[in-house]
């Protein structure tokens, strides 16, 4: 079985140069996960050692994302020229190796009108989708400003993979404090604060009416939801209040999809289909943060049901979703 993951990080030298130089309260300090143990090298590699890898764990496809926080957190002066630049990179690398790479677009947030443009044109290089964040600055991704985005996404076709990133600096303060410095930004990010923030985005553009607007309009969400899954019940006593067509719970079951970001955990997955259905999963590694192998990888598959279900999961839906267009 040929599988397509699609949560598989690379990095743009120049974008970790310009994050890493942003001024104190403006910095993003999870950067530092990406210089730890063989990071630098696996992300900054999408060739000949990659493709290895991928070989060794069975993997015939990544669908290539800039490691966060991408361009995220830079001033729009930069965010635009390097998101581009960005773009083109892995663009060629798609361009090398078609059957083993497609690529999310980095997209300059931080100057919404310059957005739809470079969504526009990295669909007309053959990228299956953007990959973004819950904020920009302090402007979140339901703010009025981004509705273009959204307009667009759904016009092209083009899903909408919303990332993790760091609590804003007033949220770390109030939640995620109190503790050494490597434990606060555990807490706020990888180990809490990253998969609420990435919920509480989607969960705005719910209650803001986005998809009931742009019903064809699908987003992505990792790590099995990012808590969502695991609240929607309660998500959905606030569809009358927000007056919804549709019930939250609704929504996420018709235009997200949920992949495992290399989480291998069978419980997550039996919770995920209980709560959706396997057409709306699809698998990641999350590479480089997880290398499961391949007998860890074939032992979680063989959790799913039937083969037509292990299909779906690791191949069909991804190709139904981002692989329309070949």
């Amino acid at each position: 079985m040929s599988i397509i993951a699609i949560e598989e990080h690379w990095n743009s030298p120049n974008i970790a140069a310009a994050l890493k130089a942003l001024p104190e309260g403006r910095n993003d300090e999870s950067v530092a996960f990406n210089d730890m143990r063989d990071h630098p090298q696996r992300l900054g590699d999408i060739g000949a050692d990659r493709l290895a890898g991928m070989d060794a764990q069975g993997i015939g496809m990544q669908i290539l994302s800039l490691v966060p926080p991408a361009t995220q957190a830079l001033p729009a002066a930069q965010a635009v020229p390097l998101a581009r630049q960005a773009n083109d990179r892995a663009a060629e690398a798609v361009s090398r190796y078609p059957s083993r790479f497609r690529a999310f677009a980095t997209l300059p947030m931080s100057r919404p009108d310059a957005v739809v443009g470079e969504l526009e044109r990295t669909a007309r290089l053959g990228f299956v989708g953007a990959m973004v964040y819950g904020r920009s600055g302090e402007v979140p991704l339901d703010d009025p400003c981004y509705e273009p985005l959204f307009e667009a996404a759904a016009a092209l076709g083009q899903p909408i993979f919303i990332h993790p990133q760091i609590a804003p600096r007033a949220v770390r303060e109030a939640a995620y404090s109190g503790f050494d410095e490597m434990i606060e930004l555990g807490l706020a990010t990888f180990g809490w604060g990253w998969h609420l923030e990435a919920a509480l985005a989607t969960l705005r553009l719910i209650l803001r009416g986005t998809f009931d607007q742009y019903p064809g309009l699908q987003v992505i969400l990792g790590h099995w939801g990012e808590l969502l899954l695991f609240w929607l019940d309660r998500a959905d006593s606030l569809s009358g209040i927000a007056g919804l067509e549709r019930k939250v719970s609704d929504t996420v079951r018709s235009n997200v999809y949920i992949t495992n970001s290399g989480m291998l955990n069978p419980a997550m997955l039996r919770h995920a289909l209980e709560v959706t259905s396997i057409d709306r999963l699809i698998f990641s590694t999350d590479y480089p943060f997880h290398q499961p192998d391949k007998a860890a990888i074939d032992a979680f598959l063989s959790e799913l049901p039937g083969d037509t279900e292990r299909e779906k999961f690791t191949r069909t839906n991804a190709e139904r979703l981002l692989l329309r267009n070949g």
